[in-house]
């Protein structure tokens, strides 16, 4: 596998205790630069409707060409992360992004801004599947892989509240066209890191390269494209915090900066929820079933707190239905990146990162062109019923793949030296 030369953490170890590779802190402190200054994106529909005039309609065009690069983007470094190695996949896409944002950021007419979109979403998630799979690599206990992934989802998350928060204040003092420029140097700065203490990639063999099809049993494996759609629905819930929300916010008459306190909002309940649910969700991660149940029940926490934001018309309103979502986001992306683990094949670990982490590209095209369809024919009534139909849609996906995981698992006559504990958790 065309990966890293870090070898994996031996499974001889006393479970939970020995520390994380310098990879895995290299990735996370990446992954928390790359969001906090990631405001291409977020604060894409504001530049385009008070700087340049765009009409709404406009706005969710370019915003759903964004999610197609976005689309796009994941599967190219999915792929590229198995074939061609893990550290250059994310050097090359961070160096592209600092090259590509500033010109964005002098783009005015519709062709070149959706140009520029297009370029930036293929580049603006790319590290998601390299992560993914890193951490796959490097880490065999299924506890630490869970633990990392919920404090990856923390930086996330953490880092978008900054963004929101930051953004806001520099929008308002150096305008808009700032806030690209800074994302490009935050990308710069993540190639740097990455460079520094990722390991140099190696090659698979031409033997084993010619022997490999991960594309074909990635098309034919039934639970991933299960998961993939349950992560698609759910993520519409979730997508709708970032795409959804300044829509709805702009039409109740307020700002950025109002924007930005709803993401603050959001960081506070992560900073408080992840050390307390991130322990108690990895000791669940125990035993080979995945947490098939856990995923769908987060499914309907994303769907009730992201619908109550069509109910709200105040910046409060909307910060209390972004912290209520914020329990659904911590176990979602545990649960999913649980069931992701033990479904991929060792030697395509990237790509299956990269199909799984699509959905997310998938839930942004969706949720602005949802929300804006809601908002036009029903209001934000509407908007908070079509919110939690999609939730619910997630988490009855889950039901059919609870089901062929089972039979899998079965048929497979897996042998433990422990038992499983609560295993459909």
């Amino acid at each position: 596998m065309s990966a890293t030369t870090t070898v994996p953490v031996e499974a001889t170890e006393q479970r939970g205790t020995r520390p994380w590779p310098s990879a895995i802190w290299a990735l996370l402190v990446t992954t928390l630069v790359a969001r906090s200054f990631g405001f291409a994106y977020p604060f894409l529909s504001y530049r385009l409707k008070e700087d340049l005039g765009y009409s709404t309609q406009a706005v969710g065009q370019v915003l759903a060409v964004f999610g197609l690069g976005w689309l796009v983007g994941q599967l190219v470094t999915g792929w590229a992360a198995d074939r061609l190695g893990r550290r250059s996949t994310v050097v090359t896409a961070m160096a592209t992004a600092a090259l590509c944002l500033p010109l964005m950021a002098q783009a005015h007419e519709f062709a070149a801004v959706c140009t520029g979109s297009l370029i930036a979403g293929v580049v603006y998630d790319a590290p998601r599947p390299v992560v993914s799979a890193v951490i796959a690599d490097l880490l065999t206990d299924d506890r630490q892989r869970a633990a990392a992934n919920g404090w990856r989802h923390g930086a996330v998350n953490i880092g978008a509240a900054t963004t929101g928060a930051a953004g806001g204040f520099l929008a308002g003092h150096l305008g808009f066209e700032s806030l690209f420029w800074f994302n490009a140097a935050a990308c710069a700065a993540c190639a740097v890191i990455t460079h520094k203490y990722l390991g140099p990639d190696t090659a698979p063999s031409p033997a084993r390269a010619a022997n490999r099809s991960p594309g074909r049993a990635a098309l034919r494996d039934a639970r991933l494209w299960l998961l993939w759609a349950a992560s698609a629905a759910a993520l519409t819930c979730a997508a709708g915090m970032f795409t959804a929300l300044p829509m709805l916010m702009e039409n109740d008459g307020l700002n950025a900066n109002a924007y930005g306190l709803t993401q603050a909002a959001n960081a506070g309940t992560v900073i408080i929820l992840t050390p307390l649910l991130t322990p108690w969700l990895s000791r669940r991660c125990s035993g080979h079933r995945p947490m098939l149940g856990m995923l769908a029940l987060s499914a309907l926490l994303l769907g009730l707190g992201m619908g109550s934001a069509g109910l709200a018309d105040t910046t409060t309103g909307y910060s209390t239905a972004v912290a209520a979502a914020v329990p659904g986001e911590i176990i979602f992306f545990i649960a999913a990146s649980d069931v992701l683990n033990k479904i991929a094949p060792n030697d395509a670990r990237g790509l299956y990162a990269g199909i799984w982490g699509s959905t997310l590209a998938i839930a942004v095209i969706i949720a602005p062109v949802l929300a804006a369809a809601s908002l036009t024919l029903g209001g934000g009534i509407l908007t908070a019923l079509t919110t939690l139909g999609a939730g619910v849609l997630g988490a009855l996906l889950c039901l059919p793949l609870i089901a062929l995981t089972h039979r899998r698992t079965g048929a497979r006559r897996f042998l433990t030296t422990e038992p499983e504990s609560q295993p459909w958790a």
